[in-house]
This record gives C-alpha cells, sequence and structure tokens, in this order.
C-alpha cells in the first residue's frame, strides 16, 4: 500500500513555497522590471542561476551555511535556536531560491510588457507606486502571474537534488515523493515508485495544461 505521508509533505512544501514566492517574486520582478540601477545585471544573474545550475551545487552551499559549524548556522542555532539542516524549515528556504526564477522571470516579462502610457496615466492621476501596482499592472499581467505561480508550484514539486542535500530522508518530516521515487527504485520495488511518479505526472500534467488553457483564452479575448 502507498505511503502518502511523502506527497503530502511534497504538496505542503510546494504551496508554502509558492506564496512565499508570490511575496518575494512579485516586488522583486517589479524592481528588475522598471530599474535602471546598475546592479541590476548582477541581480538577474543571481536570480537565474538555479536554472544552469546544478540542484547539488545549490544544496551543497545550503549545506555549508546551514551547519552549526559555520557562522552563519551557528548564529541561527545559538540565538535563534534555528535548525535548518535536516528540517522542512531548510527545505522551504532552499525550495524558495531554487524556484525563484519561475516565479520572478514570468512576472517581470509581465511588467515589462505593460503600455507606459498605463504608467504614465496613473502617475498623472496621482496614484502611488504600490496603487499602480495592486490596481493596474498586476490585473494587466494576470497571465504572466498565474504563470509564475504554476511554474513555481510545479518546480517545488519536482525537486530532488536540493531537498535530498539539505532534509535528507526523514520519514514523515523531509522525505518528499521525489526522494520516496528513488528510495522505491533502489529498492526494486517498482509497484510503488510508478504509483508515486503516476501521481505526480498526472497532477502537474493537469496543472500545466490549464495554465497554456488559461493563457490561450486570454490571448484571444485580447484579439
Amino acid at each position: 500500500m502507498i505511503d502518502w505521508s511523502p506527497l503530502l509533505i511534497t504538496f505542503k512544501l510546494a504551496f508554502i513555497t509558492t506564496i512565499c514566492l508570490i511575496i518575494l517574486g512579485i516586488p522583486l520582478a517589479y524592481w528588475l522590471a522598471y530599474t535602471k540601477n546598475k546592479l541590476k545585471a548582477i541581480i538577474e544573474t543571481l536570480v537565474s542561476m538555479p536554472l544552469v545550475l546544478p540542484p547539488t551545487v545549490l544544496g551543497f552551499y545550503f549545506l555549508i551555511a546551514f551547519s552549526p559549524q559555520n557562522a552563519f548556522g551557528n548564529w541561527l542555532d545559538t540565538y535563534w535556536g534555528i535548525h535548518l539542516i535536516f528540517s522542512f524549515e531548510g527545505l522551504i528556504i532552499g525550495s524558495i531560491i531554487y524556484s525563484l526564477p519561475f516565479m520572478v522571470h514570468p512576472i517581470q516579462a509581465g511588467f515589462s510588457s505593460v503600455p507606459k502610457n498605463l504608467l504614465e496615466a496613473s502617475q498623472l492621476l496621482g496614484k502611488s507606486k504600490f496603487t499602480t501596482l495592486t490596481s493596474v499592472l498586476l490585473p494587466s499581467i494576470k497571465s504572466s502571474l498565474i504563470t509564475g505561480i504554476v511554474l513555481s508550484f510545479a518546480h517545488t514539486i519536482g525537486e530532488f537534488g536540493l531537498v535530498l542535500m539539505i532534509g535528507g530522508n526523514i520519514p514523515n518530516k523531509t522525505k518528499v515523493a521525489s526522494i520516496a521515487i528513488y528510495e522505491e527504485v533502489e529498492s526494486l520495488n517498482y509497484a510503488a515508485a510508478n504509483s508515486y511518479s503516476l501521481i505526480l505526472f498526472t497532477i502537474t500534467f493537469i496543472i500545466l495544461l490549464m495554465v497554456y488553457l488559461l493563457n490561450n483564452k486570454s490571448i484571444k479575448n485580447i484579439f
């Protein structure tokens, strides 16, 4: 019989990570879309690094940084009692960094595509930047926002190397579905591995299909 806890942990992780990325990703995407700061290229590069780096590289450096044997990890442990290695909280932080470009890039592209006359009209009406963001920009980039949310959620579901290095394989705590699949394959329990894989495949397929259908519908409505 299939153990549902890895799936529950996976979707819990994906949900919390996505919420955090919405909070962090929208302001960051807004800044990247409209800033003329010289640091923009550096920030964009750092945001995009998870797209090209092997997950194990990020996992290794997170492992080093969060370790109580190092300054940052020791500070968290000593003064705050926070243990991020082999914990669900550590998985969240690692997942936020790893899935950050999947949230930021679509929203940044959406902001960049908004006609400048809308922003100028909002400024002429005396609206603040926050009001312009919430009342003008975000409603104008619904499809980009939905794409960022869904891609971040789906990408977090598929994590393996990073979560394995940071969280390990602790049942009912850090053992996500991708690790459960790997463990079942190693044990030659292909039936259980297939069950996990089929569930993840079906859910991610449905999620991505919905995004494409919504985006295609939005494009047709425009024209």
